[in-house]
């Protein structure tokens, strides 16, 4: 066989497994995210580069594992954590994430609401809109059409990347923060750490492991196709941090040096954007957000159904009809109607929810973690696939450091 013909079959057999890794690390970048990011550059310009490259590292490691066993198994992570730990604990466990992934919804919501109203549209016409035509596109699609309609809406956060080129960022100043630790007396400051902790609070959520997993379990990913599909997850990770890099250097060549600080809702980094790098930087910077808010949208209530139907042991999934898995869309049905229904309420308080859903993530996200940790390195469930022990050493690391870092953020959240 031929090198090139070679890698043709590689790049054919990676281009079939595309989706789950890609389409799950680029919904990171939601509202509650880009709100994050913007909030960073804004604050503190270019001195919190430097978490992209660790958080990427710890992404891929938590997210390869979620994929390696949906494609070994064959079973969701609900499921696994059923058949191992019992109905009690699942059981708990789902309510939790319910609970917050509930608040993660109506953040998706808060965005698409104010990233119209920066085009003139009133979000009790923009959001009952997009809620529907959410709704349509899940329960009238199968998985595979619904994959596809993603995955284009994954390339649509290339936005933010010629928005961050547009603001005309100082490029070594950006450079050089990215590959430096940041000055020891930086970590004085009480917001600046909140902040780190913010970041990553934001790029690894607890709803994405159950959303991969899920997903590759679905599309039908088994260990002879999983050297692919960790590159789809691999290239995912690095892609979806990119656009975050892109973010934070948008804001702080435009907010941060303008002295504009504090950034109330993901859409006031946009408006802010207007006067200081043209047109243009706006219309994207707000069309990115309408992008990934209407994405997680989508696929936050998707992953929630998921993870419930899983763990109770209801039939779910894009390519059953509404008659054989009614519980599963219905379940979706009334989280998205539900959630597009609170960001419609006069004078509720939208950016208290959203800043709690993300304290939530954190406080779930350990809790998951050592549910896949103590599964993936069971002999009897994962065979030779179990995590070899550097991996393991990598893998445990992070969710200690992640432990740490949810329970800075509750204090200083409270």
């Amino acid at each position: 066989m031929t090198f090139w013909r070679r890698w043709r079959i590689r790049i054919l057999l990676f281009l079939a497994v595309l989706g789950p890794g890609f389409i799950t690390a680029n919904v990171d970048n939601d509202a509650g995210g880009i709100l994050t990011y913007s909030q960073a550059g804004a604050q503190f310009g270019y001195l919190l580069l430097w978490t992209m490259v660790p958080i990427t590292l710890a992404l891929i490691v938590v997210q390869e594992m979620s994929a390696r066993m949906g494609a070994v198994t064959g079973k969701g992570l609900s499921d696994l954590i059923r058949e191992e730990f019992g109905l009690r604990l699942t059981f708990l466990m789902m309510v939790l994430l319910v609970i917050v992934n509930f608040g993660n919804v109506v953040t998706e919501f808060i965005g698409i609401a104010g990233s119209m109203q920066l085009f003139h549209i009133s979000r009790y016409i923009s959001v009952p809109i997009c809620a529907l035509l959410v709704w349509f596109l899940v329960v009238k699609g199968d998985y595979k059409g619904v994959e596809k309609v993603f995955l284009t809406a994954s390339i649509f956060y290339i936005a933010y990347i010629v928005a961050g080129v547009l603001s005309e960022p100082n490029w070594h100043e950006a450079m050089l923060q990215t590959v430096k630790l940041p000055p020891l007396a930086t970590w004085r400051d009480k917001t600046y750490v909140y902040m780190v902790v913010g970041i990553v609070g934001t790029t690894i959520a607890p709803w994405m492991q159950f959303y991969l997993q899920s997903s590759v379990v679905e599309k039908g990913i088994n260990v002879r196709q999983y050297a692919a599909s960790r590159l789809d997850v691999i290239v995912g990770s690095f892609f979806t941090d990119i656009v975050a890099w892109f973010i934070v250097v948008a804001c702080a060549a435009t907010l941060y040096v303008h002295g504009l600080g504090e950034i109330k809702v993901p859409a006031d980094a946009a408006e802010a954007m207007k006067p200081l790098a043209g047109q243009y930087a706006f219309i994207l910077f707000a069309a990115g957000l309408f992008n990934a808010s209407l994405f997680a949208a989508s696929i936050l209530p998707l992953s929630t159904a998921y993870t419930v139907c899983e763990g109770l042991g209801f039939e779910s999934g894009l390519d059953k009809g509404f008659k054989d898995a009614p519980f599963f869309y219905w379940f979706y049905t009334l989280l998205l109607a539900a959630g597009a229904a609170v960001v419609l309420i006069p004078h509720f308080p939208l950016i208290k929810v959203a800043i709690l859903s993300q304290v939530l993530n954190g406080v779930l996200l350990p809790v998951v973690m050592i549910f896949m940790l103590k599964l993936i390195n069971k002999h009897e469930l994962m065979g030779k696939y179990t995590n070899s022990l550097w991996f393991n050493g990598i893998a445990w690391t992070t969710a200690v450091v992640v432990i740490v870092l949810s329970l800075v953020m509750v204090v200083t959240s409270f």
